[in-house]
Order: C-alpha cells, then sequence, then structure tokens
C-alpha cells in the first residue's frame, strides 16, 4: 500500500515551477498521476497511479511531499483519512476497564484523531474520506469481537460520556476567566471539590484568576477539573508538563485512584512516570503529519524498552534508526577540564521569596543538572548567573560569556524558522558538527519554511534549544528544555546538549524535572531544597550519584536499573526492591 501526503502548510505553488508534476515519470507518459488543482495549483496524486520513485520528493523546493510504502495487510486498519492526500490512521488505543492505558509516541502520530474518534467528536470514516455520512453502524462491523466494540457500541448509543485535560494549559489564561474556585465549582458534578483540591495542593490558590497561576499551578487545576468532571472515560493529555518530581509522583497516585472505577487514558511523555503510572501501553508510530499506527496494548516494561530500542519485534518494524542507551556514566572530574565559574554564599530575596546557596564551581565539558521542587529558586539562581538578576549577597566569578535560554519562550516574530536561526546564529548553522548534531537531530532541517508564529510548543522549543546552543559562549542555560517535546525529541535533545559540551569544551547547566533527560545528560547535579515560594537552598554540584541519593530521598522514592535496557525505573512504596535500596541508601541505582 503505498501513502502518499501533501504537507499543506509546505506546499506553496506560487514560489515554484510545478517540479513535482513536471519530472513525475508517469505524467511524462502520459498517466494522469498527478493532477494540478485549478483553484489552488496544489498537487493530487493518485496513490493507485505513482510509482514510488521518491523524484517528486526530491525535486520539490519546499519539501512538501512525503511517499510512504506500508504494508498491504494495513489497509484494512485505517481508522480515519482527512482528504485525498491528507494525514491517515491506523488503528486505535482501547480504553480498558479499571486500568490506566498509557500511550507512547511522537507528536504528530494522531494521537488526538484517536482522542477525538473514541470521545465520538469525530465518527471515523475508515479510510473513505468522500464519505460525509460515515455512520457508527458501518464503523461497529468491521471491528473484531472484543473490548473496542463494545466501546463503540456504548459510543453509539450516547451512553460514553467524556473528559479531556488539553495538552496546552499554557492557553488557558487566554480561554477562560474568573478564579479558581469560580472554574472548578462549575464543574464540580462527583461533589469532590474540597477533596480534589486538597490532594492536588491547590486549596491556597482558589481565590487567584487564572491569570495569576504559574504552568505548574494551572496544570494541576485542569488536571482537578478533568476529575471533578463525572464521565465514563477520562483522557489526561501530559499531565505531567511543569510539575516537579513530586507533583508528578502526587499525580500518579490519583490518577491510579481514578482507574480503578473509571476508564483512563493517558499521554505521557515523562517515560519514568509513564513507566509507573500506566497498566498497559500503546505504541504510536509512523511519519509526522502524513500517518500514524497504533499497535496492539502490552505491558509498560516491555513496550517503554521496545520504544527505546527502536524496534517492535511483533511488527517486525523498525521506528528508530538507532536505539536510545543509558550507559554508566564516567566517573568523578578526572576528566573534566578547567574551571569555567564559581560562586559562593549567594543571597536573593524576590518578594516574600529567598535564596541562598553554597559555595560552587562548574568546570569546562562539564553538564550539570539542576533538580528540586518548583519555587525553591532553580530558575532565579540561573537568572543571576545570566546576568539577568542581581544578587544581594555573596559572589559570582563572572568572567566567562553565557547563552540563556529562559523557561518561557515567548517569541513574537512573523518570519520564518531559517530568518529566525540566521538572525541568531549566523550561517554556521548550515554546516558542520552543529548543523549534525543539533540542527538534523532536533529535526530543524524540517521546520526551516515554517512561520515562527505557526510552530507547535515542541517545535518552537527545539528551535529554541538549537539557537542557545548555536550562540558562542562557554557557559549555556537552558531552563526546562524537555518541556513540550515528545519522548523521543527529549533524548535526542539531551545528546544534543552533550555533545556539544563535549566537542567544544563548554559547560552547561540544565534544569529539568525528567529523570531520563538528566540521566543522559547530567555529570553532576545542582539539588535545591526548601519550600515552594519561600525560601530555597542550592547545595552541590554533587557528583551525579551523590546528587540523585540526596535529591530523591528529599521526594521519598526510589529508582533500580531496567535489566535490559539500563533506564532508571521507580521502584513500588515498599516493594522489597525499595526497601533493599533504602536500606543502604541507595536511591538511585547504577547496579546493572
Amino acid at each position: 500500500m503505498r501513502v502518499a501526503v501533501l504537507k499543506e502548510d509546505s506546499c506553496q505553488p506560487k514560489k515554484c515551477n510545478d517540479e513535482c508534476y513536471v519530472y513525475c515519470p508517469p505524467v511524462r507518459n502520459g498517466q494522469e498521476c498527478i493532477i494540478l488543482d485549478d483553484h489552488s495549483g496544489k498537487p493530487m496524486i493518485s496513490e493507485s497511479l505513482c510509482i514510488g520513485c521518491g523524484i517528486c520528493i526530491n525535486k520539490c523546493p519546499h519539501d512538501a511531499l512525503i511517499i510512504e510504502n506500508l504494508p498491504s495487510e494495513l489497509e484494512q486498519d485505517m481508522i480515519h483519512r482527512y482528504s485525498m492526500n491528507g494525514f491517515r490512521l491506523f488503528r486505535l488505543p482501547t480504553p480498558s476497564k479499571e486500568s490506566v492505558v498509557g500511550i507512547l509516541g511522537p507528536n504528530g502520530m494522531g494521537k488526538s484523531t484517536a482522542i477525538n474518534a473514541l470521545s465520538g467528536r469525530i465518527v471515523p470514516n475508515l479510510g473513505d474520506w468522500m464519505d460525509k455520512e460515515c455512520d457508527w453502524d458501518g464503523i461497529i462491523e468491521t471491528l473484531p469481537r472484543g473490548e473496542l466494540r463494545d466501546f463503540f457500541i456504548s459510543v453509539r448509543e450516547g451512553n460514553i460520556k467524556v473528559a479531556l485535560k488539553p495538552q496546552n494549559i499554557d492557553r488557558l489564561p487566554k480561554r477562560v476567566q474568573g478564579t479558581v474556585r469560580e472554574l472548578l465549582s462549575k464543574v464540580d458534578e462527583r461533589n469532590m471539590f474540597d477533596e480534589m483540591t486538597k490532594d492536588l495542593g491547590i486549596s491556597h490558590l482558589l481565590d487567584r484568576t487564572v491569570q495569576q497561576l504559574s504552568g505548574g499551578e494551572l496544570q494541576r487545576m485542569a488536571i482537578c477539573a478533568t476529575i471533578l468532571r463525572d464521565v465514563d472515560v477520562y483522557f489526561f493529555d501530559e499531565p505531567s508538563s511543569y510539575l516537579d518530581i513530586h507533583e508528578r509522583m502526587r499525580i500518579v497516585k490519583i490518577i491510579q485512584k481514578l482507574a480503578e472505577t473509571k476508564r483512563v487514558l493517558v499521554i505521557e511523555h515523562d517515560l519514568a512516570v509513564l513507566d509507573v503510572l500506566a497498566d498497559l501501553i500503546h505504541i504510536v508510530y509512523g511519519k509526522k503529519g502524513a500517518f500514524g499506527i497504533f499497535t496492539p496494548a502490552r505491558s509498560t516494561r516491555q513496550a517503554i524498552n521496545s520504544y527505546l530500542d527502536g524496534y517492535l519485534p511483533e511488527q517486525n518494524v523498525r521506528i528508530r534508526d538507532k536505539p536510545i542507551k543509558f550507559l554508566n556514566h564516567r566517573g568523578g572530574s578526572a576528566e573534566l577540564g578547567s574551571q569555567i565559574i564559581s560562586w559562593g554564599d549567594l543571597e536573593k530575596q524576590l518578594g516574600d521569596f529567598k535564596l541562598k546557596t553554597g559555595e560552587g564551581k562548574v568546570h569546562r565539558s562539564e553538564v550539570v543538572g539542576v533538580v528540586g521542587p518548583n519555587g525553591t529558586g532553580k530558575s532565579t539562581m540561573i537568572k543571576i548567573l545570566a546576568g539577568e538578576h542581581e544578587y544581594d549577597g555573596g559572589w559570582v566569578s563572572s568572567d566567562c560569556s553565557v547563552s540563556y535560554k529562559p523557561q518561557h519562550i515567548d517569541v513574537d516574530m512573523d518570519c520564518t524558522v531559517q530568518v529566525w536561526l540566521d538572525a541568531e546564529v549566523g550561517p554556521r548553522w548550515r554546516s558542520g558538527e552543529y548543523n549534525v548534531n543539533v540542527i538534523r537531530a532536533l529535526g530543524i532541517d524540517e521546520l526551516l519554511p515554517k512561520r515562527v508564529k505557526k510552530l507547535s510548543g515542541g517545535e518552537r522549543q527545539a528551535v529554541s534549544i538549537a539557537i542557545c546552543l548555536g550562540r558562542d559562549a562557554d557557559l549555556y542555560l537552558l531552563d526546562e528544555p524537555s518541556a513540550h517535546l515528545d519522548a523521543n525529541a527529549r533524548m535526542e535533545a539531551a545528546k544534543a546538549i552533550r555533545r556539544t559540551m563535549e566537542a567544544n569544551e563548554k559547560s552547561a547547566f540544565v534544569i529539568d524535572h525528567d529523570v531520563y533527560f538528566i540521566d543522559i545528560l547530567a555529570d553532576s547535579l545542582l539539588v535545591f531544597e526548601g519550600e515552594g515560594g519561600k525560601f530555597g537552598k542550592a547545595e552541590g554540584p554533587f557528583p551525579l550519584k551523590e546528587g540523585m541519593n540526596r535529591f530523591l530521598e528529599g521526594v521519598n522514592i526510589t529508582f533500580r536499573r531496567d535489566h535490559d535496557s539500563k533506564r532508571p525505573r521507580i521502584n513500588k512504596s515498599d516493594s522489597r526492591k525499595d526497601r533493599e535500596q533504602r536500606q543502604v541508601g541507595d536511591f538511585y541505582s547504577y547496579q546493572h
């Protein structure tokens, strides 16, 4: 089965010479393989006449075409297709009773389409995109007997109500007005207002307006609003974004408790959280913007290991060129270079909040992970090192140049990504080690013609990371670079930061809450402790294992290593492994 997809945003017929049409061999032989639309001028490609030569893909100046061959047996599994040369989705995840079902895969693979189909917002057309009169009876007939068929029968009969926690919670302040109390009271269909606001730690926020909330507070409010609805199926799209690891573990317990009586589906890119949260996982793979394929559900451990390996044995499909590997970290500072920056006894007062630090220093080729609860001064410390905040006491050796990527990326530019890169980085992004290790690794070469205004949150994050790493500096400061990135993009970003520091003998501070992300890139840890919004104390940097032990003891969780993939895995509380590691103070096991 051949799939031909036109990326509508990229296709610009007024800025090309119809290369796809002119060079197509079947067209030159008199076959109508490609027809140019009379109104838009855009090509319409016949998949049955296409010979898959790839000439149109290579000749298109705007990289607007995707042509792929898929196994013919997939055709009967097509769930939905948007247009003749539009995105199509194969198979669906199955909401299971009394289980948390996870969905794991890159952005742009049809997760939103799947949720819309399961919630009944769209009636799947089974690939017949011209049939505007799709009905549930036809859909149900094509499905084998089982949980998904039974579920769709309930959808058809109107017996399924759905609540969705949206992905982009940072847009909420622009869409809704009022206080947290007013908004949550409106949706409290289960009469659990007091219980849920307490469990989620937002009782003190009830009289604030939505516009006054931080990212983490918005996230917890959105999760609370979703759970308060009295529905049959709950969808949580990236519930861990903006939350620190304390809050992520709290969310895990709340969602698992909800799943004891309801169906729950979770899209999550923090693999450590997904590992401990989900009972079953569907992997979704394919080609961004072209097609997505859901695998049958499998055990959580098996699914995550297969995803990291990049090979799905049941489907005999490779979804990534290289596996993502977790390796032993180099020991000590023997391989580190000369000192780049140092500081001591820093103090900073911001309103009611006070930050203090001990003494610390960072060397060339060293990547420092910055961890700790939200509101304890991590971003404040980074801004002091970046020269954006004056400090009230202490000292900083300030003879190094700095490149800084802030937590919130607010770019108001009406230009393409290519123009943005030229303005910030200059011509060096086009070739060399930086082009290979950063631009291509983060997929930015595919975003060059896109308008900056139209970038998704993950795409904007990737470009911002690349711009930060592309500037000429001694010290690179990145505040939550994994936010909005899917699991694969997070691993690539971690490796891009790591390679850049090693290749150029530079240093980096990276604030992040994703333990896998920190594990891949960090040599050492700067650990923040304190009470959010009141005071914070920064200690370190410590060697990675010592820092992780200190940090995780405060969070009260232990990690072991997976036997096959070597990835860190959260131990179940009070399990045998958890008790053994606590006894010897080994909260972050390196035992393989």
